[in-house]
């Protein structure tokens, strides 16, 4: 796949306030809008974008992740928190959304909308108006509990008169985390994270019946924080419900793996 970079000169314009926007987001139905940052620690561009998903990430109307990728790496500096898993969600949203190409720093709002993710006014912007779209009538309740050391993923049935097909989206997360980049574009540069996904699974499909799923608090060997559930329809494509919850962790600020 061509990998396009783009190289960035936009005047940012004034901070929104947070007043303003955390009341802007919100789908009508309640459910949280899900902005996903395709990042890097190689991309001199990325920084401003990672900053604006720390202040997102505050918003109880947007669920907020940071998804690094490798492509990258061959700048001279080789992205700590980067995953393969990360990079080939990226890739499989350019293919759904018929782009010749992926880049960074590129946002993913609510999986139907892409924007390059320093512009903050833009970013703003497609978050509003999507909170402005009326609900799919597909959408679920989709609620997460913590029980006996496990998570409980709960999903309400469809009322659709269709019947829905959704992918069920685990992701393992890190709430917040810090890097001081020693070579690359970035290099003498600390960096700051909001919601790193550190550890992603493909937990299913949900078809309009209500279901639950009962998971390991924690998965694989990363340091995580938080579980975020997004259900998805066909893979790639318009988020119908997400949720996120923290879990138990003593480590709120974290070095890589």
């Amino acid at each position: 796949m061509v990998i396009r970079v783009l190289k960035l000169g936009v005047c940012l314009s004034a901070i929104l306030s947070f007043a303003d926007s955390a009341s802007a987001g919100q789908h009508g139905d309640g459910r949280p809008i899900v902005v996903e940052l395709f990042t890097s620690q190689g991309c001199s561009d990325c920084p401003a974008a990672d900053q604006i998903v720390v202040e997102l990430a505050k918003r109880k109307d947007v669920i907020a992740l940071s998804l690094p990728i490798t492509y990258w790496d061959m700048l001279g500096w080789k992205d700590t928190f980067a995953t393969g898993a990360n990079t080939k969600r990226q890739q499989a949203y350019a293919k759904a959304m018929n782009r010749t190409g992926i880049y960074t720093p590129q946002m993913i709002v609510d999986g139907v909308v892409d924007v390059v993710g320093n512009q903050r006014e833009r970013v703003f912007s497609v978050i509003a108006a999507r909170g402005a779209q009326p609900p799919n009538q597909q959408a679920a309740d989709l609620n997460l509990g913590l029980a006996s050391g496990r998570v409980e993923i709960s999903i309400g049935a469809s009322h659709a008169k269709t019947k829905p097909l959704a992918t069920i989206w685990v992701m393992r997360t890190l709430s917040l985390a810090a890097v001081s980049v020693q070579q690359g574009e970035n290099k003498n540069r600390m960096l700051t994270y909001a919601n790193l996904v550190r550890e992603m699974q493909r937990m299913g499909e949900w078809t309009g019946e209500a279901m639950k799923i009962n998971l390991p608090v924690a998965l694989g060997h990363s340091k995580q924080d938080g579980v975020a559930v997004i259900l998805q329809s066909n893979d790639y494509g318009e988020v119908l419900a997400a949720a996120a919850i923290p879990v138990p962790s003593g480590n709120l600020l974290a070095a890589p793996r």
